[in-house]
């Protein structure tokens, strides 16, 4: 028996004793004797409702209510022993995989040093725990400026008690977090990078002049090195390659160019800048960015439409879900860190060929008006009552169609004549909606189960009339930001915090953490004023 196991005995032990000791003492009983074999008779407390009501009101607000409704649904009886406590322990030892310190929830030790309170606070610790796989540990709304999903919502206080009464506390507990294959392989993820992080992680690389392709450099073995940890290298392929010197050669540029794609970097090879500071990340500044990315993962509804359609605004990558299953995924441009894209989950029941752009107000202030007449002519716009608009055509901003959410603060997917940034790195460059590569083609894509409304769309592009066409249902969007998540490859993949959201989520969550910050490839472009 190791330490641990051994404290937590004595911990149990103790808590046990101190239920049966506190139900005598409110009744005025000793327990009943029973014949060998019978259930544990617990008597009933006299005044056991106010009891534990009072120990109820020493918790944190927080999770009064929870305990207060855990413990009428149990008839205000002590509910922890040692049996059940050691299953609690069971599942706290869990939490790692989730990006979670059990020691934030539970010390079965301390515990049991105030027996009189320890089953209020193991059934307080218990539901904050679950709490927190369940729906996170930080509200969405408070480290992001504008967020509008699905939270996920479980009745704690009834899935505790109905888990003690079947005896399935550690199922319970594991069937909290997500299940779906993202969050499932970005804890893998979290579980292989905090390990790598104990053993000491992976030497710093030095940042300085550009490696380019041929070259020798006294970086190559701490590259190396690099490489093999994260896998995109073997181990003996990087000891192979360790032994051939300093060069900088084609098998080590391919090794380079799979870490650059995992990092959304341009895939040339070329060891510059950009690939630099996402070498210069450590080991434990992963596991901690991973960390933050399953606790958003965490806030989200579990429920998912078979049919959707999903944007992570940090990798600028939209991925289109048909019967549950990733059948397309495009390259976006999303809003600019001065006008970000917001988490949001909307609908969308038609498409608009040919759209024309009424231009937001600010923009239209800021950005076209003091421009004057002779640029809006030159851009085919012109202003009526007031709002500035763009006619459809070969150089509106919204491109040949437009994907019209519902209720979502202007924000939209549409189509763009400014197709350059789409082979960019640094999408992140519109004034807050969705410009998505091949459009058009997406459209036909969302339309072709229905020939009829597929050729009225085909027919409005012929034309070029505007037309809505209905999509004949409703299909869901989520606009997400992921900064960590799991490839088509089974890699982990990372994204520079753009939006600056991990750093103000890992604020909130207590947790230090330093990532690499954005190098663009490619400056702003002033004449770029679309959506």
């Amino acid at each position: 028996m190791n330490r641990r196991e051994l404290s937590f005995g004595i911990a149990t032990a103790a808590m046990a004793a101190a239920g049966t000791s506190a139900a005598q003492s409110n009744t005025g009983q000793t327990t009943p004797r029973r014949g060998r074999g019978a259930p544990a008779i617990q008597p009933a407390p006299i005044d056991s409702e106010a009891l534990y009501t009072a120990q109820v009101a020493r918790l944190p607000a927080a999770i009064q209510a929870d305990v207060r409704a855990f413990y009428h649904l149990n008839g205000w009886r002590p509910i922890w022993t040692p049996a059940r406590l050691s299953k609690l322990n069971t599942a706290s030892r869990k939490a790692d995989r989730h990006g979670l310190s059990a020691a934030d929830f539970f010390d079965f030790v301390g515990l049991a040093a105030d027996p009189a309170s320890s089953d209020v606070r193991t059934t307080a610790a218990a539901l904050a725990y679950g709490r927190v796989l369940a729906e996170g540990r930080v509200a969405p709304e408070t480290v992001e400026e504008l967020w509008e999903m699905e939270k996920n919502r479980v009745d704690l206080p009834v899935g505790l008690s109905d888990a003690i009464a079947r005896d399935r506390i550690v199922e319970w507990f594991d069937g909290l977090a997500p299940s779906d294959i993202g969050y499932t392989n970005l804890s893998a993820g979290y579980t292989r990078y905090r390990r790598l992080s104990r053993d000491g992680g992976w030497p710093t690389f030095n940042q300085g002049a550009g490696i380019e392709p041929g070259q020798s450099d006294n970086r190559i073995p701490a590259l190396i090195t690099r490489l093999v940890a994260e896998g995109d290298l073997s181990a003996a392929d990087g000891a192979r390659l360790k032994a051939e010197g300093l060069v900088y050669g084609p098998e080590l540029q391919t090794a380079v160019r799979g870490f650059q794609t995992r990092h959304g970097l341009a895939a040339d090879a070329r060891i510059g800048a950009g690939t630099q500071r996402s070498l210069g990340a450590s080991a434990d500044d992963r596991a901690r960015q991973i960390a933050l990315n399953l606790e958003r993962r965490r806030w989200l509804k579990r429920e998912l439409s078979p049919e959707r359609i999903e944007v992570n605004t940090a990798a600028a990558i939209m991925v289109y879900w048909k019967d549950g299953r990733p059948v397309h995924s495009n390259r976006v441009v999303v809003g600019s860190p001065e006008n970000q894209t917001p988490s949001l989950e909307k609908p969308f029941a038609s498409v608009v060929a040919n759209p024309p752009w009424y231009v937001p107000a600010g923009i239209a202030r800021r950005e076209i008006l003091p421009n004057g007449p002779a640029y809006l002519a030159a851009r085919d716009m012109y202003v009526q009552n007031g709002q500035v608009i763009q006619r459809a055509g070969p150089q509106a901003a919204l491109g040949y169609v437009k994907f019209e959410l519902r209720d979502s603060y202007a924000i939209f997917l549409h189509d763009t004549p400014s197709k350059g940034a789409f082979n960019l790195t640094v999408r992140q460059r519109s004034h807050g909606c969705v410009r998505v590569q091949g459009a058009v083609e997406f459209a036909r894509l969302l339309l072709s189960p229905d020939p009829t409304r597929l050729s009225q769309f085909d027919n409005a592009q012929v034309t070029r009339e505007t037309e809505r066409i209905q999509t004949g249902r409703e299909i869901g969007v989520r606009l997400l930001y992921w900064t960590a998540f799991v490839d088509g490859q089974a890699r982990v993949a990372f994204r520079e915090d753009v939006y600056k959201r991990d750093e103000k989520l890992a604020q909130a969550l207590g947790i230090a953490v330093s990532l690499p910050s954005v190098v663009a490839d490619a400056p702003v472009d002033a004449n770029d004023v679309g959506p």
